[in-house]
């Protein structure tokens, strides 16, 4: 009797080990699986982004991640529509989302993951006095008008040595050529500038910088390379900050399956 009751206990305990050892199993096998799942060419994207961002060290120097990465998806997109050169690495960042004080402007190789310069930049008068909270793509307006740009060619006006811009968002900023909205230097974007008002001086529209660093400026970004300026408008969108389409250039799909870095 004993020896039955011996034989029917180790049954029934073997069969709960089985019982509880079985789940287990079941749910590493799942986290297993998706540990190795290839990654997503939106993934990988990001991975790329964070990754420029930190070895550029553009936290240290005020630039948000999340106005990079729309920049970066801008350019990518750009890109692939075969807007700018294959072999272009400059990109150039504008936040206006920031003050007039501080240095707003950053110029990064993506490439050699570098920031190039940081500096100030002027808004136009319209758009407001410290900090631009008002944008426009029309003539006459003062205003600076965001998005996405070529800066293209340069030529000698009444501000010396100045950049045309391109604007490349239809309705935003696609009459910069018309209103001759441009890089070039100003008198009053300065330190002392800065310690008089309170703010940088404002432009008529134009992203105008400091006559100190206006040539090595002018001289990084000209050719056609990509000119991003963000602001607060939740009226602005661009068919150039599409993530999936940036990524899928970036990281296309090879003949087996795999995901291939163009960078």
């Amino acid at each position: 009797m004993r020896k039955h009751f011996w034989w029917i206990t180790c049954a029934a305990l073997l069969f709960s080990i089985t019982i509880i050892s079985w789940k287990p199993v079941h749910a590493t096998n799942k986290v297993t699986a998706a540990k190795h799942a290839p990654a997503s060419a939106k993934e990988l994207f990001e991975q790329y982004v964070d990754e420029v961002y930190q070895t550029a060290n553009l936290q240290a120097s005020g630039l948000d991640e999340m106005v990079f990465r729309k920049a970066v998806t801008g350019f990518m997109n750009l890109k692939s529509t075969q807007k700018i050169s294959p072999f272009s690495s400059v990109l150039t960042v504008v936040d206006f989302n920031k003050p007039s004080r501080e240095k707003r402007m950053w110029i990064i190789d993506l490439v050699e993951k570098h920031l190039l310069i940081n500096t100030w930049v002027a808004h136009g008068q319209g758009s407001g006095d410290d900090v631009a909270n008002s944008f426009s793509n029309t003539d006459e307006s003062h205003q600076s008008s965001l998005g996405f740009y070529l800066a293209d060619d340069i030529y000698v006006g009444k501000h010396g040595r100045s950049l045309r811009l391109d604007g490349l968002d239809a309705g935003f900023n696609d009459a910069a050529r018309a209103r001759e909205i441009v890089v070039h230097a100003a008198p009053y974007v300065s330190q002392s500038t800065i310690n008089q008002l309170g703010r940088l001086g404002r432009s008529w529209g134009c992203p105008a910088v400091s006559p100190e660093v206006s040539e090595q400026v002018i001289n990084t970004i000209k050719g056609k390379t990509v000119f991003f300026i963000n602001g607060n408008d939740s009226s602005y969108n661009s068919k150039y900050l599409n993530e999936d389409l940036s990524a899928d250039y970036v990281f296309p799909t090879d003949n087996d399956g795999n995901k291939i870095a163009k960078l």
